[in-house]
């Protein structure tokens, strides 16, 4: 996260710090220093995700195709000049960070706030300086990167502390983000994402020399530079007092400074004038009002020390490295071949929230393009908790009488203060016999283990039942239906039109190239289908969650958004279903999608009705909820599913025994078996 105002300060006040660079021609000079190797560009992924969303509808809950041609476009432009990338991402989120963590998602809830206002005011997408991410997008990127062949890592802790120590030891050409830390971190340069015009690979260099020779400091000074300004580890609520003694010894020269260049130039005079010793150290830890934790300041100067490096602040003795969260000693699975696999499929982005579980039992969400003012629609969070609470308890082997440690989770949602997380209790999923245990799920083979792979991830979603069905389709619209389903269930506000709309999408989206989906021009957008856009992408990291945690019954990539969704389509279908058009214009005029249209429907409708769930028809018409809720429809399109009401978002199911499972696949395994095809729907 950074130092507040620093990157701002070395633009504005150390020009010479911010050299335009030509990266095609660093990297040329890089293959004649090191013939050896090729230039490698370690990338902060998190840093970089809001610039690669590039994509002109982004509130819809993601044009999910046309990200994928934008991801894949930069990758090549690098690799024509010859530059290898490799991507890291946010595995944890430290402890120390929360607090910040908490502050960003509390934000971040009244900019979506502001959104939602805005929707409903103008029924359009605001301009760009309302931009927010779509919901998930950092984890799908992840995915993204990896099936387009990049190495992508998963960060078992801080992640600009392990791409600055890649960068280091692989003798990286540079670091490609924007976190103001790599200009603190002894490492390879600094490029900046915000500046980099991909067309040419030029951007901006930032140097630690040139920002050293401004400040009249140098590079071993720079740790705890950053330290006395703020950072993560240093809270500026404790420098306030610190920096009134700076700025009372070292007044600004120039009136046009700011009060936080100010403070950064007089930090940097006080610092220069200190000796560079582990007594000086303790003699600013002394008059600082550290409290009762009075190492804060040590902590911070090491969380810049990368592996070998040495500080005169510091010496070696009273270093103390802690221990990542990839520890055995304090996770909470015990099975050390259980959590060794775990955290490797972790580390190398293949699978999803396991490891967190396994090795500390904590988990957290960000905020999702969810409608607080509407309260039909539970939060994302609650709607997907019953299937997390049956996810947890398969990886954490809960029992029958509730013996399982609880989960800790910090959800972001309507009502939640984020205070203190909640503690979640594993429930067993409803599989007759019990839940196969991990061992079994992780690395047993053979046709009976698959299928009690597959059976797992179902059970998770109450829908065992409906093995059959599911698996006589392609593995991408048998999940997309699990998902469906189970938001039906869970939901009771959902209605027949919006089943309708998403029966639709996952129909046509088939064979939609991202640049036809980019053509597509929506006449208004619709509040209420932002917010079920923005449900059914968190659903499928639910999707993710489970079929890592069950031994991966599904291919990953068949659970991805640009296989199921698009949100400009989905727009679509959604307003048009609740204007009651016709099959045939839904459908796009494509009569060879009737019968999978009917027979999905019908699937999804049949798993309803026997949780006793009723789907009705509810229009909406330009968003707002008509007076007859009920009225005579067009058969061939909408008809009333009866049954009896079930409870929404509690889950009150009983399981059953599968039938003649047939598995689809592991992991990142894009082949499936031959299916029998009982429901027509055209080849994927």
């Amino acid at each position: 996260m950074g130092i507040k105002g620093l990157q701002g300060f070395v633009a504005r006040v150390c020009p010479d710090a911010c050299r335009t660079v030509d990266l095609k021609e660093m990297a040329e000079k890089h293959r004649i220093d090191h013939p050896d190797v090729l230039p490698v560009i370690v990338v902060d992924a998190m840093s970089c995700v809001r610039r690669w969303y590039t994509p002109e509808s982004w509130v819809c809950g993601g044009q999910w195709r046309e990200y994928l041609a934008v991801l894949e476009d930069f990758i090549e432009t690098f690799k024509a000049a010859g530059i290898e990338l490799v991507f890291y991402f946010d595995g944890v989120v430290e402890e120390k960070k929360r607090d910040e963590w908490i502050k960003r998602r509390q934000q971040n809830n009244k900019e979506i706030a502001n959104l939602f206002q805005f929707i409903k005011a103008h029924r359009k997408q605001p301009g760009r300086e309302m931009f927010v991410l779509p919901s998930a997008l950092p984890t799908f990127t992840r995915f993204a990167l990896k099936a387009l062949g990049q190495k992508t890592v998963c960060t078992l802790q801080e992640a600009d502390f392990e791409v600055a120590a890649y960068g280091l030891q692989h003798n990286c050409m540079g670091i490609l983000g924007q976190d103001s830390d790599y200009l603190i971190y002894n490492t390879s340069p600094y490029f900046s994402i915000e500046n980099l015009c991909l067309d040419r690979l030029v951007t901006v260099m930032y140097s630690r020399e040139d920002l050293c020779r401004a400040l009249g400091l140098s590079m071993k000074h720079l740790p705890l530079f950053a330290c006395l300004l703020g950072n993560d580890v240093v809270p500026e609520n404790l420098l306030e007092g610190f920096w009134h003694k700076c700025l009372v010894t070292c007044p600004s020269r120039n009136r046009s400074y700011n009060r936080r260049t100010s403070i950064i130039l007089a930090v940097a005079n006080y610092i220069s004038k200190i000796p560079c010793s582990y007594s000086s150290l303790k003699h600013l830890e002394e008059m600082l009002p550290l409290g009762s934790d009075n190492t804060l300041l040590h902590r911070g100067m090491e969380s810049y020390l990368l592996p070998g490096q040495q500080s005169p602040w510091i010496p070696p003795d009273a270093r103390n490295f802690k221990m990542s969260s990839g520890q055995e000693g304090t996770a909470m699975c015990r099975d050390k071949e259980i959590f060794q696999l775990a955290k490797e499929h972790h580390i190398q982005s293949e699978n999803y929230a396991i490891f967190n579980i396994l090795s500390n039992g904590e988990l957290e969400c960000s905020n999702s393009l969810e409608d607080d003012c509407d309260t039909e629609i539970p939060g994302q969070a609650l709607i997907y908790r019953p299937a997390r609470q049956h996810i947890y308890s398969v990886l954490l082997e809960s029992k029958k009488d509730g013996a399982c440690p609880l989960v800790k989770e910090w959800f972001v949602y309507c009502g939640n203060t984020l205070e203190q997380p909640e503690l979640i209790q594993p429930l067993q999923p409803p599989i007759p016999g019990g839940t196969p245990n991990l061992k079994t799920l992780w690395f047993a083979k053979g046709p009976d283990v698959e299928k009690q792979r597959y059976s797992t991830f179902l059970a998770c979603f109450h829908l065992q039942d409906a093995m059959e069905e599911l698996q006589a389709l392609e593995a991408p619209v048998a999940a997309f239906c699990c998902l469906l389903t189970y938001l039906m269930m869970q939901v009771s506000s959902l209605s027949l039109e919006d089943l309708n709309a998403f029966v639709a999408l996952i129909l046509c989206l088939r064979g939609k190239s991202a640049a036809e989906l980019a053509t597509l021009q929506l006449v208004q957008v619709d509040p209420r289908a932002v917010h079920l856009g923005a449900v059914l992408v968190r659903g499928l990291t639910t999707l993710l969650m489970a079929n890592s945690a069950c031994g991966f019954p599904f291919s990953m990539d068949d659970l991805m958004p640009w296989k199921v969704f698009d949100g400009k389509l989905f727009q679509e279908k959604y307003q048009k279903s609740h204007r009651s058009c016709s099959l045939e214009e839904l459908l796009e005029g494509n009569e060879s999608l009737y019968t999978p249209f009917q027979n999905l429907k019908a699937l999804i409708c049949k798993a309803c009705a026997l949780k006793k769930r009723t789907i009705q028809s509810r229009p909406r018409g330009n968003g707002f909820i008509t007076e007859t809720h009920q009225r005579e429809l067009n058969p061939r399109f909408q008809q009333t599913h009866r049954s009896s009401l079930v409870s929404p978002y509690h889950n009150q199911m009983r399981g059953n025994l599968w039938r003649n499972p047939q598995p689809q696949g592991r992991r990142y395994r894009s082949g499936h078996s031959d299916q029998r095809r009982r429901f027509q729907v055209p080849p994927w």
